[in-house]
């Protein structure tokens, strides 16, 4: 389908009211459409937080890179059947805000971690924080957790994680600078950062062999730690392990597709992980685009010519920006993450996604989604619907085996 093919518009994407309803034909899947002010809505996450109540963050503006994307938060009270009116929770003018990620720590306070970045320069990302103790309702003030490191920036995406020993563990990953070029992600590595002090200082242990390998999603298994990342090679979803929390093995390719896409896990309180993504790669594309930020006119850095730039990566490769967002597909291991015999897609469609621009609505893509489990065992998931809206769906583990 072209981008500029007639495409139905869902019924309630326009008025994202946030009204939980059965989806038609299928009762037992409930959804919503999270209500929100903006043009453009995408990074989703959820947490469920200290009171019982299901917090979504993400970030909204007119599109990504543009220093009017902010951090927002809506709340699904528990009980209720209505997400509530969302909450701007950062506002800087100069800066595109992005990625938000909500932590509980043991102590009952509640982390809200973001990027902010310059324009579409992910190489000038840092991360910062905010803090709650009263479970997001009111919140201190805005305060750097780490800057950026010199010649590139510092993302995250994916929840801390409290280890058995009681370290809190970041995992981030380096936007790395290529001389003479706009970041694009090639050179692109994962690591974490470590802390024994409850937040006061930080430690970083980088993945090995992590080039490529971003959004690292560290799950706490039956096996050990396992963390599942994106590719920006658009090939696989790639896994590693440790025994620590510290020392990772190298990330290897999983039997699951990726399409440079995010994607996110969580463990089940029976023990196997249930992973949401996009089943896709690049081998599903007919196009691609240069990098993330194509329709982001910027000129405050030069760009060259690829015949006249270095070599973007000692591997050669490069990230491939345009494979489809699409399906978005739910996923059941019973085996540490080894093989994935569950399936189920949530979403259907072509998926296109070669432009960011939501204003025109050519966008179709479905993408960064996240998943916890609530205590009464169903399935609560997120994820960006066409650029427009944060969609959330709850079904149970049983509803994907039925797949």
């Amino acid at each position: 389908m072209g981008a500029h093919s007639t495409v139905i518009e869902p019924a309630g994407l326009a008025e994202r009211s946030g009204a939980l309803h059965p989806r038609e034909g299928d009762a037992a899947r409930v959804e919503a459409y999270l209500p929100s002010p903006c043009v453009q809505n995408h990074a989703a996450n959820l947490a469920v937080l200290g009171n019982g109540d299901l917090a979504c963050v993400w970030f909204g503006g007119t599109q990504e890179g543009i220093p009017d994307i902010s951090v927002y938060v809506s709340r699904l009270t528990k009980g209720s059947s209505r997400w509530s009116a969302p909450e701007k929770l950062s506002d800087d003018p100069g800066r595109s805000e992005q990625n938000p990620v909500l932590f509980t720590t043991p102590k009952g306070e509640l982390w809200l971690i973001w990027t902010a970045q310059i324009s579409g320069n992910q190489d000038t990302s840092l991360v910062r924080k905010r803090v709650s103790r009263d479970h997001g309702v009111t919140w201190g003030p805005i305060e750097t957790l780490f800057e950026a490191p010199e010649g590139h920036g510092l993302f995250v995406r994916q929840p801390p994680v409290v280890l058995d020993d009681g370290a809190w563990v970041i995992p981030v990953f380096h936007c790395v600078s290529v001389p003479g070029r706009k970041w694009v992600g090639d050179r692109d590595v994962s690591a974490v950062r470590v802390s024994t002090d409850e937040g006061k200082s930080w430690s970083e242990h980088v993945v090995p062999g992590s080039l490529g390998c971003v959004h690292m999603n560290v799950l706490k298994t039956k096996e050990g730690l396992v963390a599942l990342y994106r590719s920006r090679w658009a090939d696989h979803v790639y896994i590693s392990r440790s025994a620590d929390g510290r020392d990772w093995s190298a990330p290897e390719p999983t039997e699951l597709p990726n399409n440079n896409s995010s994607v996110q896990a969580t463990v089940l309180a029976d023990g196997r992980i249930a992973l949401v993504f996009n089943k896709a790669s690049r081998l599903d594309a007919t196009d691609r685009r240069t990098g993330l930020y194509d329709d982001i006119e910027d000129e405050s850095e030069p760009v060259v010519a690829a015949a006249e730039a270095p070599a973007l990566s000692a591997s050669g490769r490069t990230a491939f920006w345009g494979a489809p967002r699409a399906p978005m597909t739910l996923a059941i291991s019973a085996d540490g993450g080894r093989t994935w015999p569950v399936q189920r897609n949530l979403e259907e469609g072509d998926g296109y996604c070669m432009t960011n621009n939501s204003k025109d609505g050519l966008n179709r893509e479905f993408s960064y989604p996240s998943i916890t489990q609530t205590p009464d065992g169903e399935l609560q998931i997120a994820f960006t619907y066409w650029r427009r809206a944060i969609k959330h769906v709850r079904v149970t583990p049983a509803w994907a085996e039925r797949g």
